[in-house]
């Protein structure tokens, strides 16, 4: 089954929630919705399972029209944020509910729940209730009730926001496994770049209602069209100098330039912005054509075992995202280097006009 937005617009009392979306989903293809917070993911995810409707466009399953089409006339299923059960039945009569609804037979709906139950670990806690549940066991149950029943499309609106870290990778794992044996449509929206990177299959970056590129999740974040998905797909967001090409040279100011290299080669005369993503930044130079740049230090964010370092000199203003724990003082001069061949360069539009040839290691 393929899903098919020709168009999509939704808008409530003169906001636009969702703008001019146009994308094909294939069957048994696994994509992430990714976007920052009111980037318009469960606008669309309402849209794309009949719970709203669309101000403009189709909504096409199978090649059918389905656009006034309820969310009941349609074989879908959702996974939201909260641990959505029901607390005063068991996790079996919770994964069981929506099969009971379409009457599914008494011995199919116990192979079924106890399949799908094995599949999420959750076998062992079948006659508890959801209040005896960790939150993680909250989530599996949801999570289960939602894939029991066989839906041609399962969409998964932030499932694991809630759940600490370590829980969280666990699910991510699991997921592609489990979505590797099915040949539904999963949908799975995110503001996390590095979850879309863990997830794979295929993103759809959404920014402000719009959908800026869609494609295989690696190639999207390796290749971005524009600037604004460079630093949507970015966390830090990618760093952005403003810079000028002239007789085969790179200046970002009247200290800080470089000679084209073959890379770069092919750009004409002009101004540019120039991005840098904030893990390529490092404290020692790796390479020959690294550039130095000199800078204080406005903040040294710790967060785990690395450090994201707020940097700005009367020029540039820089995150760099290091590994390890760095202390530094505020207004403390360091020197930070970045390879000139992991430039991407955009025009004043934004658009992408070079993309390193060694996008493929970012």
């Amino acid at each position: 089954m393929s899903l098919t937005l020709e168009d999509i617009s939704r808008r409530v009392a003169g906001e636009t929630h969702v703008d001019r979306v146009s994308l094909t989903l294939e069957p048994g293809s696994f994509n992430v919705l990714l976007g920052r917070t009111l980037a318009g993911k469960t606008s669309l995810m309402r849209l794309m399972a009949g719970l709203d409707q669309p101000s403009a466009g189709r909504i096409l399953m199978h090649g059918e029209d389905v656009t006034g089409r309820q969310v009941r006339q349609r074989n879908v299923s959702m996974v939201y944020q909260q641990f959505i059960n029901y607390p005063s039945h068991s996790v079996y009569a919770n994964i069981a509910s929506p099969l009971k609804i379409a009457g599914v037979g008494r011995q199919d709906v116990d192979r079924r729940v106890r399949e799908v139950a094995e599949m999420l670990h959750i076998e062992h806690l079948l006659e508890r209730t959801p209040l005896e549940l960790s939150g993680g066991q909250q989530q599996r149950t949801a999570m289960a009730r939602a894939l029991v029943k066989d839906a041609d499309l399962i969409l998964f609106d932030e499932p694991l926001v809630n759940l600490d870290y370590k829980l969280r990778e666990e699910f991510r794992e699991e997921l592609r496994t489990l979505f590797e044996r099915r040949d539904c449509i999963a949908v799975y929206a995110t503001t996390e770049p590095s979850e879309a990177l863990a997830l794979g299959g295929y993103t759809a970056v959404l920014h402000q209602g719009r959908l800026l590129q869609y494609g295989p999740t690696a190639e999207v974040y390796h290749r971005p069209a524009t600037l604004t998905a460079a630093e949507m797909f970015s966390e830090p967001p990618i760093n952005v100098l403003e810079g000028r090409v002239r007789e085969g040279e790179v200046s970002f100011d009247s200290e800080v330039h470089f000679a084209l290299d073959d890379d770069l080669a092919g750009l004409a005369d002009g101004n540019y912005r120039f991005g840098v993503r904030p893990s390529h930044l490092t404290m020692t130079p790796r390479a020959d054509d690294d550039l130095a740049l000199d800078v204080a230090v406005e903040l040294a964010e710790i967060s785990g075992s690395e450090t994201f370092l707020h940097v700005r000199n009367e020029h540039v203003a820089l995150v760099a995202h290091l590994p390890g724990v760095h202390a530094f003082g505020v207004d403390e001069a360091i020197r930070l280097y970045f390879p000139v061949h992991r430039l991407y360069v955009f025009d004043g539009e934004g658009a992408t006009v070079h993309v390193p040839r060694s996008a493929g290691a970012c």
